[in-house]
């Protein structure tokens, strides 16, 4: 059939009757896998071709109506094509089965069924109900064999092959098992569908030309032509294969007289020769298959018994291994009685071997005595069982009795139940003696009643009918809502393997970028200020590069998910620096965090979700230690923070409580209000929800910080204050929430005096920080020793607002994840983490104001979480509380020492200040003196 094809591939008509090698199991355009398996498998595990004659509704104006057409499946494309007969060489057109939906309805013409693809709805119709089930299992089947089936790959090995074919056999079977659950299997109905349906002509219409498709005439002037030539040229070849060129009508008699082949000689068959055939009908190639098919049967009596003889030995030899088992067993009772024979032998023998060896007669006095206890103790055990016997045996009499009343029972039911059949015979005595009076009378004709009725045992016959057709169409949805769900969850998994793909392609696309925007950075510090074309091409590249943005690289490319100006809290991404090589390192921080957060969403974050999703109510515990220290997923966070605040100001809450103290800010103005209106504005300039001028975050800070301010008069507000309010209101989004996340920070986490007029404890903690990264990191305090830098004007703040204008958002909600739960401990931790994270940069700087400018800004170039969350909680291993305390304890006590001697100092000097009296010098008034006299 290939001859006959001059179509594209997309054309071109899987042919059931072109030659194939034996032993291949798909393609659709070679021998159906019966034939070219004949010899190898029974006939019933054969697998079918798919194949037959439906009707198909289509056409326009008077023309439009059931068109015969006959389908065939290839399952190499998984579609279903269609021409108008058996013997066209080309098919008419096509279904696409891959992305189709199967339907049937049961108030529609009996054996339509619809086929639904996103483009077309294709009706069409059975001869039977039947067969219309036949096909749509099939289908749904051959539709799932082609989504589970693996790529062929261009040459792979035999075994390779094979094994494929046996998982895809093994997960067709299950899937199989699974749809009978929903659906029964179909048995194939004979003459409609196969070879046989092939050798039988197309079922005739009232008109010639309705049954012709004048969508596609082209196709059909072909066919036509392609078959009166191959009619032709089957009649001029009088030396050909028997009933090579004889109409479909004459196969059956052809078949009739088969002449078998030699089966050790395959090649000598004359549908086998290798010479060019030219083009030819369909009708040549099913009867060719149709003898192939007739003559392997002798090979498969043969097979049968051979069989049926394998079977009786298998027979045979299981009943030999019953009787050896039998035998077996008993052995191994004679063996183990033996064993107990020789054990208590044993021991009477070491009894007497002691008794004999013994030198004294003390001695087997003794040993008779332990006898005498032996004697007694299995004397007991005897009267124990004896016990126990008589107990067994009282239980059995009971058992008998109950037995005997149960049967006594039994035996009165069968009497009633006889007594009971007895007058049912009488009954039906009577009613037949009744029925035989009733027979000798006049024939009444039947009145309204009975008319009635028959009318309503018709009703009912119709709505049975009605019934089981809407319980096959039950059963049949299921199985395709089952298969079609089955098939879309695999096609989800592919997106998603290929989305994962895609992010890694885009995170070393980051990677790259962000690695030759460093290059440019290097190359501008290493060219500095000189005029020339080479610096004016750099100033030029390097203006490119920041003015680029990822959603400009190309217009058709898919963006898993664009570089956006700001992050999922409102931050911005890349900060509006005014010096331009600040602006390029912005940019390259940008792409490292974009690419680290691209490796690690499915790698990590995925996970993490799932495991925060499964956790179900919060209790304080090892796993939820954890899972804090690794961070909370976005939106299980407002939800966690709630609940850990809630377990800090528990004691405190009242309910209304924040109402009271808005309304106490709002009927009197605090002295803090002008402070909290100055810092308003000034928090978070890089967040687009503190500098829109229609965000509502700006006013809800307002009340908070009023609120607070009402609460602890000891403090009021603080510098710091708004920033710890404005990150819990971008992640709880509540005022009161926000409140009592502020409260819970100031109140109970940090130490007492922390945001006082003195900062006494925010100062200690400077000092305690000093002394762990001498003894954490000993080279890095050295080296800044050695350039005297002072740590402090940078890291006073981290512990002041807990990070919130150093970290990037990311990491810096998941070290507030840790700090709700664990305290101020783990702020220490991050503290001596980012030292550690940047310890070698730091130490290739020689100067102290280069090492000043890197300070200024060198975390936010920090963008790998994990690895600053290792370090931290890892690394700077040990870390125990009771160091943290006595280390506080022991710099609190020097530091107010020192604020004691500097109040001392004050007073002193405030003191001989008093006692100076005040010298005016000659020719100078003072203020006074010159206002009165003027």
């Amino acid at each position: 059939m290939e001859g006959a094809q001059e179509k594209p591939p997309e054309s071109s008509s899987p042919d059931p009757g072109s030659g194939e090698p034996t032993g291949s199991t798909r393609g659709p355009e070679g021998l159906p896998p019966e034939e070219s398996e004949g010899c190898a498998r029974p006939l019933d595990t054969a697998p079918k071709k798919l194949c037959g004659y439906l009707s198909k509704f289509g056409g326009k104006g008077p023309l439009r109506g059931w068109k015969y057409r006959w389908f065939f499946y290839d399952e190499r494309k998984c579609h279903l094509y269609y021409s108008r007969t058996a013997q066209d060489a080309n098919p008419l057109n096509s279904i696409d089965l891959s992305s189709a939906v199967f339907d049937c309805k049961a108030d529609a013409e009996e054996g339509t069924f619809e086929i639904k693809t996103p483009s077309r709805t294709i009706t069409l119709k059975a001869a039977t109900k039947h067969v219309m089930l036949y096909w749509l299992q099939q289908l749904q089947m051959k539709r799932w064999e082609f989504h589970n089936s693996p790529p062929a790959p261009p040459a792979a090995p035999d075994a390779a092959l094979a094994g494929n074919e046996r998982a895809l056999r093994l997960e067709l079977e299950q899937e199989e098992a699974e749809l009978e659950e929903f659906l029964c299997p179909v048995k194939t109905p004979p003459g409609y569908v196969g070879v046989a349906a092939a050798s039988q002509p197309a079922p005739a219409m009232p008109l010639a030309l309705q049954n012709i498709s004048l969508k596609h005439l082209g196709t059909e002037i072909q066919n036509t032509m392609y078959n009166i030539r191959g009619n032709r040229q089957a009649q001029g070849t009088g030396h050909g294969p028997p009933g090579e060129g004889s109409p479909p009508s004459k196969e059956p008699q052809r078949e009739e007289q088969p002449s078998p082949p030699d089966p050790s000689t395959p090649g000598k068959d004359p549908t086998d020769s290798p010479k060019p055939a030219p083009k030819s009908s369909l009708t040549a190639g099913l009867i060719q298959k149709a003898k192939r098919q007739n003559n392997t049967f002798p090979l498969f009596a043969e097979g049968f018994s051979r069989n049926r003889t394998a079977q009786e030995k298998a027979l045979a030899l299981e009943q030999q291994v019953l009787v050896l088992t039998k035998e077996l067993k008993s052995q191994k009772e004679l063996v183990r009685i033996l064993h107990k024979a020789l054990e208590a032998a044993q021991q009477e023998k070491r009894a007497t071997s002691a008794y004999l060896a013994a030198a004294k007669d003390k001695d087997r006095l003794e040993l008779v005595r332990h006898k005498v206890r032996q004697i007694e103790e299995l004397r007991r055990r005897v009267e124990a069982l004896e016990q126990e016997r008589e107990g067994l045996v009282q239980t059995a009499s009971l058992r008998e009795q109950q037995v005997q009343e149960l049967q006594q029972h039994v035996q009165l039911l069968m009497e009633k139940n006889q007594a009971k059949q007895h007058v049912i015979h009488k009954l039906s005595e009577k009613v037949t003696q009744d029925f035989m009076h009733s027979s000798e009378r006049p024939l009444v004709p039947p009145d309204a009643a009975d008319r009635d009725l028959l009318s309503l045992q018709e009703k009912m016959e119709h709505l049975k009918d009605d019934m089981e057709a809407y319980q096959t169409q039950n059963r049949f949805l299921n199985s395709e809502i089952h298969q079609v769900t089955k098939i879309w969850r695999r096609v989800a998994e592919k997106e998603r393997a290929l989305l994962m793909k895609c992010a890694y392609l885009q995170a070393r696309n980051c990677q790259v970028e962000s690695k030759c925007l460093a290059g440019l950075r290097r190359l501008q510090a290493a060219v500095g200020d000189q005029a020339g074309t080479c610096s004016e091409l750099l100033r030029q590249l390097i203006q490119e590069a920041l003015q680029w943005e990822a959603s400009e690289a190309s217009a058709d490319s898919v963006e898993l998910s664009p570089l956006s100006e700001y992050d999922e809290y409102g931050f911005l991404m890349v900060p509006n620096y005014e010096v331009e090589d600040l602006q390029l390192l912005a940019k390259i921080q940008v792409l490292e965090v974009r690419s680290h957060h691209l490796l690690a969403h499915e790698a990590m974050e995925r996970p993490l979700r799932e495991r925060w999703a499964a956790l179900g109510e919060l209790t304080p515990s090892v796993e939820l230690k954890q899972l804090l220290r690794m961070g909370v997923s976005q939106e299980h966070r407002p939800r966690v923070w709630r609940w850990l605040v809630h377990r800090r100001v528990q004691h405190l809450q009242a309910p209304g409580r924040y109402q009271e103290l808005l309304s106490q800010s709002q009927t009197c103005k605090h002295p803090a209000a002008r402070q909290i209106e100055l810092d308003l504005y000034r928090t978070f300039p890089n967040n687009k929800h503190f500098t829109c001028p229609t965000s509502i975050f700006p006013d809800k800070l307002r009340r908070v910080l009023l609120a607070f301010s009402w609460l602890n008069p000891s403090i009021g507000y603080c510098q710091g204050l708004n920033r710890l309010a404005a990150i819990a209101l971008l992640v709880l989004d509540e005022e009161e929430s926000a409140f009592w996340c502020l409260v819970a920070i100031v109140e109970t986490i940090m130490p007492a005096g922390y945001y006082s007029k003195t900062l006494t404890a925010s100062q200690v903690d400077q000092r305690v920080l000093q002394d762990l990264l001498t003894e954490k990191l000993p080279r890095l305090m050295a080296h800044l020793g050695q350039h005297q830098v002072d740590l402090s004007f940078m890291t006073f703040n981290w512990f002041l607002v807990v990070f919130a204008d150093s970290l990037i958002s990311s990491i810096l909600l998941q070290v507030w994840d840790a700090f709700l739960y664990e305290g101020t401990k783990v702020v220490f931790r991050y503290a001596l983490a980012i030292f550690k994270y940047n310890e070698e940069e730091i130490l290739r700087l020689r100067d102290s104001l280069e090492i000043y400018q890197y300070l200024h800004f060198f975390t936010k170039t920090i963008c790998n979480s994990r690895k600053l969350m290792n370090i931290a909680f890892s690394d700077m291993n040990p870390f125990p509380m009771k160091q943290l305390r006595q280390l506080r304890a022991a710099h609190r006590e020097r530091l107010e020492a020192e604020l004691q001697e500097l109040e001392q100092f004050k007073a002193n000097y405030l003191e001989t200040r008093a006692s100076l009296v005040p010298v005016v010098p000659e020719g100078c008034t003072s203020e006074d003196e010159g206002d009165g006299e003027a």
